[in-house]
C-alpha cells in the first residue's frame, strides 16, 4: 500500500506551541570541549521588518570536526555530550541567540576539508520549505578555500559569515543576521527537495 503525496504546508501561526518543548538554545553543556561561543542576531524581512515567529534549526560537528550521527564514520573523537543540534525561535523583534562551540572542519565533496561551519534550517509562517543556509566564521583562514563557500559570488560571501563583537568571559559573541530577501539578503542553498 502507498500513500499518496500530499502538498508542502507553511508552518504556523500556532508552530511555538508544539515545538516550544523542543527549544534548545545551548548546544554545549560545561563538559564539551571546544571554543565557546555566543551568536545572536535578527530575522529581518526583505524591508527590513523583524519576523517575530520564525525558528532556526542548527546542526553542526563538535570541536573534532565529527557529527554526533551514525553516518559520520570519520577515525575522530566523539563528544557523548554534544549532539550538534539545536532549535531557537525568534521573539517580537526578529531576534535570536544561542551558544555552542566552534566546530571543527569536515569532508566535503571530493574529500576536501570545509571551513568550521553551522548548517542551519530556517521554517516560518509562509514558507512551504524551510530555507537552508550556512554560517561561517569570522577570520579563519580556512573560509578562503572552503568549497561551498567558493560557490558564492564574492560579493554574496559576507551574509554568511558571522561578525565578531566582544569576548565576554571567555566566549567569543558574534553577530550574523538573516536577511530573507532583497539587495542584502542572505544566500540560501537549493537542496532539490
Amino acid at each position: 500500500m502507498t500513500l499518496p503525496a500530499t502538498t508542502s504546508q507553511t508552518v504556523g501561526p500556532f508552530f511555538k506551541i508544539g515545538l516550544r518543548w523542543l527549544e534548545q538554545n545551548c548546544l554545549a553543556s560545561e563538559g564539551v570541549t571546544g571554543e565557546r561561543v555566543a551568536i545572536f542576531g535578527r530575522v529581518l524581512d526583505g524591508d527590513g521588518i523583524p519576523v517575530p515567529d520564525a525558528v532556526l534549526e542548527i546542526w553542526q560537528a563538535n570541536s573534532h570536526g565529527k557529527y554526533a550521527h551514525p553516518q559520520d564514520t570519520q577515525d575522530k573523537p566523539i563528544d557523548r555530550e554534544f549532539s550538534g543540534f539545536g532549535r531557537v525561535p525568534t521573539d517580537q523583534d526578529g531576534t535570536f541567540h544561542f551558544a555552542t562551540i566552534k566546530p571543527g572542519a569536515v569532508p566535503g565533496p571530493n574529500g576536501k576539508e570545509q571551513a568550521p561551519h553551522l548548517a542551519i534550517s530556517i521554517f516560518m509562517r509562509g514558507l512551504q520549505r524551510q530555507l537552508t543556509t550556512r554560517m561561517y566564521f569570522p577570520n579563519d583562514e580556512r573560509n578562503l578555500k572552503d568549497p561551498i563557500l567558493n560557490l558564492v559570488d564574492t560579493a554574496r560571501r559576507g551574509t554568511l559569515v558571522a561578525k565578531a563583537t566582544s569576548v565576554t568571559g571567555g566566549v567569543g559573541m558574534l553577530e550574523w543576521n538573516v536577511v530573507l530577501q532583497g539587495a542584502h539578503e542572505t544566500v540560501f542553498f537549493d537542496l532539490g527537495l
